[in-house]
């Protein structure tokens, strides 16, 4: 053992802790994704074939929006199993035994585990920002097509709807933003006091000074029952673009950066934000949930595997990772409804869970 750095026991232990446990953690991660895509599939590919032209490649095209998904969302549960797998299989070869009676600590035991969470953590925060945010915003757009066609043009939401007045907006699609925003097949429901007057649908509407130009419309008049073709309509004054591009943000398909410029859009705008900063702040934090896992999960590693307790000490460790999930979901949905403060529903169950966890290693190993 090295005297100069106790964190961590010989380099040769070290690095021989940690490669098992990512080794471990990836082939859970690897089984669970494929067992997860194929339950996925049994449910969507129905869907995705009944959308005229679609076929096996429109299959596939699914699996490669929604793999990436699972495996972010999956990391904090395989690197979970992946501690429990290492160490109560080390414990049943005496392993553990033989380092503690080498005078390696609980601690130094775990240091190597965590600290290769600590860089799959950095790892699934860029492959969150650079391929699933991506991933997360194609499969959105494609899926409120009913998995039929969708513009390829980038800055595109989808499914918006937006009331003005008594009146109610319904647009398929916004590409651009600000002055250059552009609608496409707009439905625009014309109301007077909850009472629907009429309807007019168009193939695009583009800003018109301060009202919206409606492009190619038919025009249906509820009263009469008559449908017109007009050439255009100018509708909702004073309407802001940012009512459409900003209407429905999923901070699950934006990068953390595009997602923090989204915020400070919509504050300048005077609109809420607390659910998208707990967002913001969550894109932090559930990365890092990967390095509590060894530490609650580690309890499982430690006591005599004859003694009869390992199994009551794995169902411990799994249940307070399985506990920390159940917290973190808890925390966010409080914060996206505004119950708590961003930075406390992101943060608190980190905080908690990682005293819990060195409390317990600390009140049954040192």
């Amino acid at each position: 053992m090295r005297q100069g750095f106790p964190f961590f026991a010989s380099r040769t232990v070290t690095w021989y802790l940690a490669r098992t446990f990512v080794a471990r953690s990836a082939a859970v991660l690897a089984g669970l994704v494929i067992i997860l895509m194929a339950l996925d599939l049994l449910g969507e590919s129905g869907d995705i074939l009944a959308a005229p032209g679609n076929g096996q490649a429109a299959i596939w095209h699914y699996v490669t929006l929604r793999i990436p998904q699972l495996i972010q969302r999956f990391i904090p549960f395989a690197a979970l199993l992946g501690t429990l797998i290492t160490l109560v299989r080390m414990n049943q070869n005496s392993e553990i035994i033989s380092m503690k009676a080498a005078g390696i600590s609980a601690h130094q035991i775990l240091a190597p585990l965590m600290l290769s969470s600590v860089a799959i953590a950095g790892l699934n925060f860029w492959f969150d920002d650079r391929v699933v945010a991506r991933a997360t915003a194609t499969l959105t757009a494609w899926q409120d097509a009913q998995y039929g066609p969708v513009s390829a043009q980038r800055n595109m939401v989808t499914n918006i709807w937006v009331r003005f007045g008594d009146d109610l907006i319904h647009v398929d699609e916004v590409t651009g933003r600000g002055k250059a925003a552009v609608l496409h097949r707009v439905t625009y429901y014309d109301r007077e006091k909850d009472r629907l007057i009429a309807i007019a649908t168009a193939t695009h509407g583009v800003p018109a000074g301060d009202r919206w130009k409606l492009i190619d419309v038919k025009r249906f008049d509820v009263a009469s029952g008559d449908t017109r073709p007009l050439s255009a309509v100018l509708i909702a004054p004073g309407l802001d673009p940012s009512r459409f591009t900003l209407a429905n943000v999923n901070g699950d398909g934006l990068s953390f950066r595009a997602l923090a410029d989204t915020v400070a859009q919509l504050q300048a705008a005077g609109r809420p934000t607390s659910a998208l900063r707990t967002q913001i702040w969550h894109k932090i934090s559930g990365p890092l949930s990967i390095v509590l896992m060894p530490l609650l999960a580690g309890i499982a590693g430690f006591g005599l595997a004859r003694s009869g307790r390992l199994f009551v000490r794995v169902v411990i460790g799994m249940g307070l990772g399985f506990l920390y999930f159940v917290a973190d979901n808890f925390a966010l949905a409080m914060g996206n409804i505004g119950a708590y403060p961003p930075l406390l529903a992101a943060w608190a169950p980190f905080a908690l869970f990682l005293l819990i966890g060195e409390a317990v290693l600390i009140r049954t190993e040192e």
